[in-house]
Protein backbone atom coordinates (compact mmCIF):
# COMPACT_ATOMS: atom_id res chain seq x y z
CA UNK A 1 0.00 0.00 0.00
CA UNK A 2 1.41 3.16 -1.21
CA UNK A 3 0.59 6.96 0.35
CA UNK A 4 -2.57 8.28 -1.07
CA UNK A 5 -0.91 11.06 -2.80
CA UNK A 6 1.81 8.93 -4.33
CA UNK A 7 -1.18 6.73 -5.45
CA UNK A 8 -3.15 9.47 -7.27
CA UNK A 9 -0.29 10.96 -9.02
CA UNK A 10 -0.02 7.34 -10.26
CA UNK A 11 -3.38 7.27 -11.99
CA UNK A 12 -3.17 10.57 -13.05
CA UNK A 13 -0.13 10.06 -14.70
CA UNK A 14 -0.82 6.75 -16.22
CA UNK A 15 -4.39 7.58 -17.35
CA UNK A 16 -2.47 10.60 -19.14
CA UNK A 17 -0.05 8.72 -20.99
CA UNK A 18 -3.06 6.21 -22.31
CA UNK A 19 -4.55 9.02 -23.84
CA UNK A 20 -1.11 10.80 -25.14
CA UNK A 21 -0.72 7.16 -27.17
CA UNK A 22 -4.45 7.30 -28.73
CA UNK A 23 -3.47 10.96 -29.76
CA UNK A 24 -0.78 9.93 -31.08
CA UNK A 25 -1.72 7.27 -32.97
CA UNK A 26 -4.45 9.63 -34.54
CA UNK A 27 -2.11 12.29 -35.09
CA UNK A 28 0.17 10.11 -37.06
CA UNK A 29 -2.21 8.47 -39.22
CA UNK A 30 -3.62 11.22 -40.88
CA UNK A 31 -2.13 12.88 -44.56
CA UNK A 32 -0.89 16.03 -43.55
CA UNK A 33 0.51 18.52 -45.91
CA UNK A 34 1.13 22.06 -44.36
CA UNK A 35 2.01 25.19 -46.61
CA UNK A 36 4.95 25.80 -45.31
CA UNK A 37 6.80 22.69 -44.64
CA UNK A 38 5.74 20.06 -47.41
CA UNK A 39 4.11 19.65 -50.70
CA UNK A 40 2.62 17.47 -52.98
CA UNK A 41 4.27 15.05 -55.07
CA UNK A 42 2.35 15.56 -58.15
CA UNK A 43 3.88 11.80 -59.31
CA UNK A 44 2.65 10.03 -55.96
CA UNK A 45 -0.69 12.23 -54.85
CA UNK A 46 1.29 12.25 -51.71
CA UNK A 47 1.96 14.80 -49.01
CA UNK A 48 5.74 15.15 -48.27
CA UNK A 49 7.75 16.71 -45.33
CA UNK A 50 9.65 18.84 -47.80
CA UNK A 51 12.64 17.13 -46.84
CA UNK A 52 14.87 16.26 -49.97
CA UNK A 53 18.32 14.02 -50.15
CA UNK A 54 20.82 14.15 -53.05
CA UNK A 55 18.77 16.78 -54.61
CA UNK A 56 15.57 14.26 -55.67
CA UNK A 57 14.88 12.01 -53.21
CA UNK A 58 11.60 13.24 -51.28
CA UNK A 59 10.68 12.55 -48.03
CA UNK A 60 6.88 11.17 -48.06
CA UNK A 61 4.26 12.03 -45.55
CA UNK A 62 2.60 8.57 -45.66
CA UNK A 63 -0.03 8.03 -42.56
CA UNK A 64 0.66 4.38 -40.62
CA UNK A 65 -0.44 1.34 -42.65
CA UNK A 66 -4.08 0.59 -40.91
CA UNK A 67 -3.13 -3.02 -39.85
CA UNK A 68 -0.49 -1.19 -37.86
CA UNK A 69 -2.36 1.08 -36.57
CA UNK A 70 -4.92 -1.21 -35.62
CA UNK A 71 -2.40 -3.13 -33.50
CA UNK A 72 -1.26 -0.61 -31.62
CA UNK A 73 -4.77 0.60 -31.03
CA UNK A 74 -5.31 -3.25 -29.62
CA UNK A 75 -2.29 -2.63 -27.39
CA UNK A 76 -3.80 0.30 -25.44
CA UNK A 77 -7.45 -1.13 -25.10
CA UNK A 78 -5.32 -4.41 -23.41
CA UNK A 79 -3.67 -2.55 -21.57
CA UNK A 80 -6.59 -0.38 -20.86
CA UNK A 81 -8.65 -3.27 -19.61
CA UNK A 82 -5.35 -5.13 -17.55
CA UNK A 83 -5.40 -2.09 -15.44
CA UNK A 84 -9.17 -2.07 -14.91
CA UNK A 85 -8.96 -6.09 -14.18
CA UNK A 86 -5.75 -6.30 -12.29
CA UNK A 87 -4.06 -3.84 -10.21
CA UNK A 88 -1.84 -1.14 -11.51
CA UNK A 89 -3.42 2.22 -10.79
CA UNK A 90 -1.77 2.60 -7.81
CA UNK A 91 -3.78 1.65 -4.89
CA UNK A 92 -6.29 0.44 -7.02
CA UNK A 93 -6.69 -3.05 -6.34
CA UNK A 94 -8.32 -4.35 -9.87
CA UNK A 95 -12.15 -5.81 -9.99
CA UNK A 96 -10.52 -9.51 -10.29
CA UNK A 97 -9.10 -8.90 -6.65
CA UNK A 98 -5.79 -10.87 -8.01
CA UNK A 99 -2.77 -9.90 -5.73
CA UNK A 100 0.70 -11.65 -6.26
CA UNK A 101 0.65 -12.55 -2.89
CA UNK A 102 -2.47 -14.50 -3.06
CA UNK A 103 -1.40 -16.47 -5.92
CA UNK A 104 1.49 -17.01 -4.80
CA UNK A 105 -0.05 -18.84 -1.54
CA UNK A 106 -2.40 -20.55 -3.77
CA UNK A 107 0.53 -22.03 -5.72
CA UNK A 108 2.18 -22.67 -2.61
CA UNK A 109 -1.43 -24.62 -0.75
CA UNK A 110 -1.47 -26.56 -4.76
CA UNK A 111 2.16 -27.85 -4.42
CA UNK A 112 1.93 -28.73 -0.75
CA UNK A 113 -1.42 -30.72 -1.20
CA UNK A 114 0.28 -32.71 -3.59
CA UNK A 115 3.12 -33.48 -1.79
CA UNK A 116 1.23 -34.42 0.82
CA UNK A 117 -0.89 -36.57 -1.36
CA UNK A 118 2.56 -38.29 -2.69
CA UNK A 119 3.96 -39.04 0.89
CA UNK A 120 1.00 -39.68 2.77
CA UNK A 121 1.97 -43.34 2.93
CA UNK A 122 4.96 -42.24 4.68
CA UNK A 123 3.14 -39.98 8.13
CA UNK A 124 2.81 -42.90 10.36
CA UNK A 125 6.34 -44.19 9.83
CA UNK A 126 8.52 -42.81 13.08
CA UNK A 127 11.64 -41.11 12.57
CA UNK A 128 13.59 -44.11 12.84
CA UNK A 129 11.74 -45.65 10.27
CA UNK A 130 11.88 -42.84 7.61
CA UNK A 131 15.75 -42.73 8.25
CA UNK A 132 15.93 -46.60 6.88
CA UNK A 133 13.34 -45.43 4.30
CA UNK A 134 15.32 -45.29 1.00
CA UNK A 135 12.87 -43.37 -0.91
CA UNK A 136 12.02 -41.09 1.93
CA UNK A 137 15.28 -40.12 2.38
CA UNK A 138 15.96 -39.35 -0.88
CA UNK A 139 13.07 -36.99 -1.26
CA UNK A 140 14.60 -35.27 2.17
CA UNK A 141 18.01 -35.39 0.83
CA UNK A 142 16.29 -32.37 -2.01
CA UNK A 143 14.48 -31.22 0.62
CA UNK A 144 17.54 -30.67 2.52
CA UNK A 145 19.46 -29.10 -0.23
CA UNK A 146 16.76 -27.08 -1.09
CA UNK A 147 16.44 -25.53 2.61
CA UNK A 148 19.25 -25.95 4.67
CA UNK A 149 22.09 -26.65 2.73
CA UNK A 150 22.34 -22.55 2.44
CA UNK A 151 24.01 -23.02 6.50
CA UNK A 152 24.88 -26.57 6.83
CA UNK A 153 26.85 -26.80 3.28
CA UNK A 154 25.67 -29.81 1.04
CA UNK A 155 27.15 -32.69 3.02
CA UNK A 156 25.57 -30.97 6.80
CA UNK A 157 29.29 -30.67 7.82
CA UNK A 158 28.53 -26.74 8.78
CA UNK A 159 30.92 -24.06 8.47
CA UNK A 160 31.86 -21.57 11.30
CA UNK A 161 28.52 -20.26 13.20
CA UNK A 162 26.29 -23.14 11.68
CA UNK A 163 26.55 -26.54 13.96
CA UNK A 164 27.83 -29.99 11.89
CA UNK A 165 24.92 -32.36 12.13
CA UNK A 166 26.80 -35.27 11.02
CA UNK A 167 28.88 -35.59 14.78
CA UNK A 168 26.62 -36.52 17.11
CA UNK A 169 27.16 -33.32 19.11
CA UNK A 170 24.02 -31.52 19.73
CA UNK A 171 23.40 -27.95 21.34
CA UNK A 172 19.88 -28.59 22.03
CA UNK A 173 19.63 -32.28 21.88
CA UNK A 174 19.34 -34.68 18.99
CA UNK A 175 16.88 -37.20 20.09
CA UNK A 176 13.59 -37.02 17.40
CA UNK A 177 11.75 -34.84 19.54
CA UNK A 178 14.28 -32.12 19.72
CA UNK A 179 15.40 -32.52 16.24
CA UNK A 180 11.97 -31.85 15.19
CA UNK A 181 11.56 -28.76 17.53
CA UNK A 182 14.80 -27.56 16.28
CA UNK A 183 13.32 -27.93 12.67
CA UNK A 184 9.89 -27.03 13.14
CA UNK A 185 10.43 -24.12 15.82
CA UNK A 186 13.52 -22.94 15.47
CA UNK A 187 16.43 -21.94 17.69
CA UNK A 188 17.77 -18.48 19.12
CA UNK A 189 21.29 -19.02 21.08
CA UNK A 190 22.98 -16.39 23.13
CA UNK A 191 25.97 -15.85 24.28
CA UNK A 192 26.26 -12.82 26.40
CA UNK A 193 29.11 -9.84 26.13
CA UNK A 194 31.41 -10.32 29.50
CA UNK A 195 33.63 -8.07 28.49
CA UNK A 196 33.15 -5.34 30.12
CA UNK A 197 31.88 -7.50 33.51
CA UNK A 198 35.70 -9.21 33.66
CA UNK A 199 37.93 -6.80 32.20
CA UNK A 200 40.91 -7.59 29.73
CA UNK A 201 42.50 -9.74 32.20
CA UNK A 202 39.33 -11.54 33.51
CA UNK A 203 38.74 -12.34 29.94
CA UNK A 204 42.31 -13.61 29.44
CA UNK A 205 42.02 -16.14 32.64
CA UNK A 206 38.48 -17.12 31.32
CA UNK A 207 39.77 -17.51 27.75
CA UNK A 208 42.88 -19.60 28.91
CA UNK A 209 40.48 -21.85 31.40
CA UNK A 210 38.35 -23.01 28.68
CA UNK A 211 40.81 -23.43 25.97
CA UNK A 212 42.63 -25.85 28.73
CA UNK A 213 39.40 -27.74 29.34
CA UNK A 214 39.67 -29.60 25.63
CA UNK A 215 43.82 -29.99 25.74
CA UNK A 216 45.35 -26.33 24.61
CA UNK A 217 47.96 -25.00 26.18
CA UNK A 218 47.94 -21.56 28.31
CA UNK A 219 49.43 -19.71 31.46
CA UNK A 220 48.79 -22.03 34.30
CA UNK A 221 48.20 -18.87 36.12
CA UNK A 222 45.53 -17.81 34.09
CA UNK A 223 43.97 -21.04 33.79
CA UNK A 224 43.79 -21.17 37.63
CA UNK A 225 42.57 -17.60 38.04
CA UNK A 226 40.11 -18.07 35.17
CA UNK A 227 38.73 -21.91 36.77
CA UNK A 228 37.35 -19.32 39.72
CA UNK A 229 35.55 -16.85 37.34
CA UNK A 230 34.21 -19.63 35.26
CA UNK A 231 32.55 -20.82 38.25
CA UNK A 232 30.86 -17.65 39.12
CA UNK A 233 30.00 -16.40 35.95
CA UNK A 234 29.93 -18.94 33.34
CA UNK A 235 29.07 -22.68 35.46
CA UNK A 236 25.53 -21.47 35.72
CA UNK A 237 24.82 -22.29 31.72
CA UNK A 238 28.20 -24.15 30.90
CA UNK A 239 27.73 -26.07 34.09
CA UNK A 240 30.11 -26.71 36.96
CA UNK A 241 31.72 -29.32 34.82
CA UNK A 242 31.86 -27.05 31.34
CA UNK A 243 29.60 -29.53 29.56
CA UNK A 244 27.06 -27.75 28.61
CA UNK A 245 23.31 -27.44 28.65
CA UNK A 246 21.14 -28.97 26.53
CA UNK A 247 17.99 -27.35 28.01
CA UNK A 248 20.10 -23.54 27.29
CA UNK A 249 21.27 -24.58 24.24
CA UNK A 250 24.78 -24.02 25.76
CA UNK A 251 27.70 -26.16 24.43
CA UNK A 252 29.85 -28.63 25.95
CA UNK A 253 33.61 -26.78 26.65
CA UNK A 254 35.56 -29.70 26.85
CA UNK A 255 34.55 -31.72 23.82
CA UNK A 256 37.35 -29.46 21.38
CA UNK A 257 33.73 -29.14 18.87
CA UNK A 258 33.79 -25.78 18.54
CA UNK A 259 30.93 -23.64 16.42
CA UNK A 260 33.08 -19.92 16.53
CA UNK A 261 36.39 -21.75 16.52
CA UNK A 262 38.16 -23.17 19.97
CA UNK A 263 41.89 -21.26 19.73
CA UNK A 264 42.44 -18.88 22.30
CA UNK A 265 41.74 -15.79 19.76
CA UNK A 266 38.81 -16.85 18.91
CA UNK A 267 37.56 -17.81 22.25
CA UNK A 268 38.69 -14.43 23.58
CA UNK A 269 36.24 -12.98 20.99
CA UNK A 270 33.51 -14.71 22.00
CA UNK A 271 34.05 -13.64 25.81
CA UNK A 272 34.67 -10.12 24.75
CA UNK A 273 31.39 -9.74 22.24
CA UNK A 274 29.29 -12.82 22.83
CA UNK A 275 27.49 -14.67 19.95
CA UNK A 276 24.25 -13.90 18.72
CA UNK A 277 22.74 -17.34 16.59
CA UNK A 278 19.17 -18.21 15.30
CA UNK A 279 18.00 -21.51 13.32
CA UNK A 280 14.87 -20.08 12.06
CA UNK A 281 12.05 -21.80 12.32
CA UNK A 282 10.29 -23.82 9.22
CA UNK A 283 7.10 -25.32 10.63
CA UNK A 284 5.08 -22.46 8.52
CA UNK A 285 7.08 -22.56 5.93
CA UNK A 286 7.26 -26.31 5.13
CA UNK A 287 4.55 -28.10 6.93
CA UNK A 288 4.51 -30.80 8.86
CA UNK A 289 5.62 -33.54 6.79
CA UNK A 290 8.28 -31.85 4.92
CA UNK A 291 10.03 -30.89 8.89
CA UNK A 292 9.40 -34.69 9.73
CA UNK A 293 10.88 -35.94 6.79
CA UNK A 294 13.81 -33.49 7.53
CA UNK A 295 14.32 -34.48 10.99
CA UNK A 296 14.79 -38.01 9.39
CA UNK A 297 17.18 -36.92 7.22
CA UNK A 298 19.56 -35.57 10.08
CA UNK A 299 19.09 -38.46 11.81
CA UNK A 300 20.12 -41.09 9.08
CA UNK A 301 23.41 -38.61 8.54
CA UNK A 302 24.31 -39.44 12.31
CA UNK A 303 23.84 -42.51 12.54
CA UNK A 304 25.43 -43.27 8.94
CA UNK A 305 28.78 -41.14 10.63
CA UNK A 306 28.72 -43.55 13.59
CA UNK A 307 28.88 -46.52 11.50
CA UNK A 308 31.97 -44.63 9.55
CA UNK A 309 33.47 -44.33 12.72
CA UNK A 310 33.27 -47.58 13.77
Amino acid sequence: MISQPASVFIIVFTTINIVACLWLMWWTARTRVSSSDTKQSPAEGVGTTGHVWDGDLEELNNPLPRWWLGLFILTVLFGAAYLIFYPGLGNFRGTMGWTSVGQHEAQVALQRARFEAQVASLKDLSLRELANNGSAMATAKNLFGANCAGCHGSDARGARGFPNLTDNDWLWGGDEQRLLESIAQGRHGMMPALGSALGETGVNEVASYVVSLSGGKAPADWVSAGEQRFAMLCAACHGADAKGNQMLGAPNLTDNIWLHGGDFDSVRATITNGRDNQMPAHQELLGDTKVKLLAAYVLSLNEAEKHAAN
